[in-house]
């Protein structure tokens, strides 16, 4: 039988992207069975470092099975009910997803636009709670379609003030920049495996406040199979079993309900990400990545590419560049990768065709790959530009001199 092989890559998209090696070497631990005391063990200590990685005293912090896409279903599927009202303000791609969950759990969305490539002043919606008096604000934090980084630290707030639940999809910027999830008094935040924190698509980290917990549980149904004592909702219960978070809780606690297998592997390399992020420092983190994120974005413009957007409120984890004239987006994105190994991303929507998005992302985030991709993609670009106003020989120089006067 052929053995599988997979050429290697230098990937520079907003996830996945390049998982750490000892997150896989994690990985290939012997399987324990999911009520193993060493794997209780494991769980129990997962949890607590999903606590310090949001910087929270949350009772309720653990993973959900499943891509980021299904921690932000179970935590909207959990928290809305049929004809619950939701706010969810749209700045890009993400927002439309939001939008898409809630409807699907049977809420009435309350839409508020920004332009592509702009962000909400806080204000504005809290205002906009003020006007629609919704149940729930659900809002992307990173917006990776667009770059935009959407400000929330007074939202949680306002939000609590109103009685209304926050739910926070910082799925982009988990463990790229610092979230104080208790500081900023979020009730629902949904982080992300396969971008800053490097470790395979598949486990999505979650927290939830006990003013959360108290809200879902009201909708709490256990499954005949496994019910002992519990009294269930009867109409309004949550219609997902998977990701029930009211079973979840039950699953995660001392109780250890058998609601599920859990992935070990999946775990394994949570728990190893984690350690490794939060032994590097949560703030040395964020700096590393806004440090990076600088170097290349200075090369670009020295290169001769416009950055797309308003620097003041971009992400520090995505580079988004405007394709030159004349270049074909998906030829070139795609001669880049069968040809040198480079993957980049493009966009959605109106942006589709218009900008480039590069990650600056986790583990992959380095000097030697910066450079390493910066040289492939200048090089290869200029060979696309019928225009020849692109400066490869000044773009390299200016990343080269930006590390030599700049220090973390």
């Amino acid at each position: 039988m052929d053995t599988l092989k997979v050429n290697k890559r230098l990937i520079m998209t907003p996830g996945p992207v390049s998982v750490d090696p000892r997150v896989s070497q994690a990985m290939s631990n012997s399987i324990l069975g999911q009520f193993d005391y060493e794997f209780v063990n494991i769980m129990n200590e997962t949890m607590s470092l999903i606590r310090q990685s949001f910087l929270t005293e949350n009772k309720w912090a653990f993973p959900i099975d499943g891509t980021s896409r299904a921690g932000l279903e179970a935590v909207i599927s959990n928290i809305v009910k049929p004809g619950d009202e939701v706010l969810v303000p749209v700045i890009g791609r993400f927002g439309y997803l939001f939008t898409e969950l809630v409807t699907r759990a049977g809420g009435i969305v309350h839409n508020i636009h920004k332009p592509m490539g702009e962000v909400f002043d806080q204000a504005e919606i809290i205002e906009a709670l003020d006007e629609y008096k919704p149940k729930v604000l659900a809002i992307v934090h990173g917006e990776t379609s667009t770059g935009r980084l959407q400000p929330i630290d007074q939202l949680g707030r306002a939000c609590k003030e109103r009685g209304i639940f926050s739910v926070v999809d910082a799925v982009a910027t988990y463990q790229g920049m610092v979230i104080p999830v208790d500081e900023w008094e979020l009730d629902a935040v949904v982080g992300g495996a396969q971008k800053c924190l490097s470790i395979p698509s598949g486990i999505t980290p979650i927290t939830f406040n006990e003013r959360f917990s108290e809200e879902i549980n009201k909708r709490k149904r256990v499954e005949l199979g496994i019910r002992s004592n519990e009294s269930t909702e009867k109409e309004h219960f949550i219609s997902s079993n998977y990701l029930d978070l009211t079973q979840l809780q039950d699953y995660w606690s001392p109780k250890r309900l058998n609601h599920h297998t859990e992935s070990t592997t999946s775990v394994y390399a949570l728990y190893t990400g984690l350690k490794l992020a939060l032994s590097e420092g949560i703030e040395a983190r964020a700096k590393r990545h806004s440090y990076h994120q600088e170097a290349l974005k200075t090369a670009l413009k020295a290169l001769g590419l416009e950055i797309y957007g308003d620097e003041s409120n971009e992400m520090k984890m995505v580079i988004c560049v405007k394709i030159p004239e004349g270049i074909d987006d998906n030829a070139f994105r795609n001669g880049l990768l069968q040809n040198y190994g480079v993957e980049i991303a493009g966009s959605f929507g109106d942006l589709q065709g218009q900008i480039w998005r590069i990650g600056i992302m986790g583990y992959g985030v380095q000097k030697q790959n910066i450079l390493t991709f910066l040289s492939i993609f200048s090089t290869y670009l200029v060979s696309h530009d019928s225009q020849q106003h692109l400066n490869v020989a000044e773009s390299i120089k200016t990343l080269l001199d930006y590390y030599e006067q700049n220090e973390i």
